[in-house]
């Protein structure tokens, strides 16, 4: 086995990678959770939506302009070597290779099961589901681990396909819900009234799952032809299509059914909405899209939970790099880390399941791990974005310090919002991050054992 990895990966690719990693489970099973925190208000939904697009914009067109200036295997930890230090740089990957990538990967494979059996009339918390969901995270894992180029074609085909259903309800609904007046009526009448400003912050931590993962994207720039030119163009082109799909969506939703009802589906809303406005049948067809929107979305993350530790040992640093670090001659793949990372995978499902799905298994340390890793990402980001301010003296002023100190604004937004949101939860999160980052401390100190 070898230790580097090529590149084959173009443009349309990595924008596919982009959006059809982003665009997928979210925007679907985090519609509802909007629409409940806001008590039904539409106009305040709305402003969600947008203000979690926008922190996303800003912070991947500050990771564009990294992306024009540093490469090496894996795009975040890159940034936050270059501008913090390789000792701030272990940190950042021991936390995407052991939470954040397997967290999010986790979930999604639940999310992923969740619309299957609400397809087929199962339960979406019981052994149906669960064996689904376990199922789908081997097979993408296998997916990955056994032919990259296929995975990435898989990708591309299902942003494709996913953004039929998105487009077809932003389209059609608001056509239909124009007409019909629902649109009108969904937009003045609120459901329930809420305190505006927690509403607000619970509203965007909820929009930040349907937007995250753009970063992902970002561990596959030496792999990708061309990087310094086409990572940049892929992230911007990437966040504003993803807000703008979102919003319209969102929009289209309302010509479907009333608040009341979308907020009361609960898991079958998206479903009920499609055959509101398509039929029965047209409406099950529809929705098996967003069941492929979401694997295609689980495809991706899995792709960055494949290289999380190979990010680690590729720079001699974590437990056994030698072992960790080694690439397939045939698909050139990490193939260790790849394994790792399902099994961290594994841990974190069911955690998800014994956190949130079921009877607590964990008292104190019941946490969502959908939302807060994301929050914590955005805590990484403020030091990067800081430094860049700092050395990039040769960037002119708004790539230095406008768009990275809205970057920043948006990211002290996300912290402040997931206290609101999460409450006494954030504290159970924060000791056992704190747990798995002492661990990372142990294997720093034994790099070049």
């Amino acid at each position: 086995m070898g230790t580097e990895l090529k590149e084959k990966y173009g443009l349309i690719t990595a924008i596919a990678m982009v959006v059809g990693i982003v665009i997928g489970s979210g925007v679907f099973f985090k519609a509802e959770k909007v629409l409940n925190a806001t008590g039904g208000n539409l106009p305040l939904g709305i402003l969600a939506w947008v203000i979690g697009g926008l922190i996303m914009i800003a912070c991947a067109y500050t990771f564009a302009v990294m992306a024009t200036r540093y490469q090496y295997v894996n795009g975040i930890v890159d940034y936050a070597e270059a501008t913090m230090g390789s000792k701030y740089g272990y940190y950042v990957g021991w936390f995407m290779a052991l939470i954040y990538y397997p967290t999010l990967t986790s979930v999604l494979a639940w999310v992923s099961a969740r619309y299957t059996c609400v397809l087929f009339g199962f339960d979406i918390v019981g052994g149906e589901c669960m064996t689904i969901a376990c199922f789908f995270l081997i097979a993408s894992f296998a997916l990955n681990s056994l032919s990259p180029v296929i995975s990435g074609k898989f990708q591309v085909s299902t942003t494709v396909i996913k953004l039929i259903p998105l487009f077809l309800m932003a389209i059609v609904g608001t056509i239909v819900g124009l007409t019909n007046g629902m649109t009108a009526h969904n937009f003045t009448t609120v459901v329930k009234e809420v305190d505006t400003s927690n509403a607000l912050f619970t509203a965007v931590v909820a929009t930040a799952f349907a937007y995250e993962g753009w970063i992902i994207a970002t561990s596959i720039n030496a792999e990708l032809k061309n990087s310094k030119r086409n990572l940049p163009i892929a992230l911007v082109c990437g966040t504003f299509i993803i807000m703008a799909v979102y919003i319209l969506y969102y929009v289209g939703l309302a010509g479907a059914v009333t608040n009341e009802v979308m907020m009361a589906g609960g898991e079958a809303g998206a479903k009920l909405a499609f055959e509101t406005i398509f039929s029965d049948i047209g409406g099950t067809l529809i929705f098996i899209f967003v069941i492929i929107s979401c694997l295609g979305t689980l495809n991706g993350l899995m792709l960055g939970c494949t290289r999380g530790i190979y990010s680690v040992a590729a720079r001699n640093q974590g437990p056994r790099p030698e072992i960790f670090n080694q690439v397939d001659k045939v698909t050139n793949m990490p193939t260790n880390s790849s394994v790792l990372g399902l099994l961290l995978c594994g841990i974190w499902l069911l955690f998800f399941y014994g956190a949130n799905l079921t009877t607590p298994w964990f008292g104190f340390f019941c946490f969502d791990s959908s939302e807060l890793p994301i929050v914590t990402i955005y805590a990484l980001y403020i030091p990067i974005f800081f430094m860049m301010m700092v050395k990039e003296k040769d960037l002119s002023a708004f790539k230095r310090f406008i768009m990275p100190s809205l970057a920043l604004v948006g990211c002290v937004f996300m912290i402040i919002a997931a206290y609101f949101s999460h409450g006494k939860a954030v504290f159970a999160y924060l000791i056992v991050f704190a747990v798995i980052m002492v661990i990372g401390a142990i294997f720093s100190k034994q790099k070049n054992i």
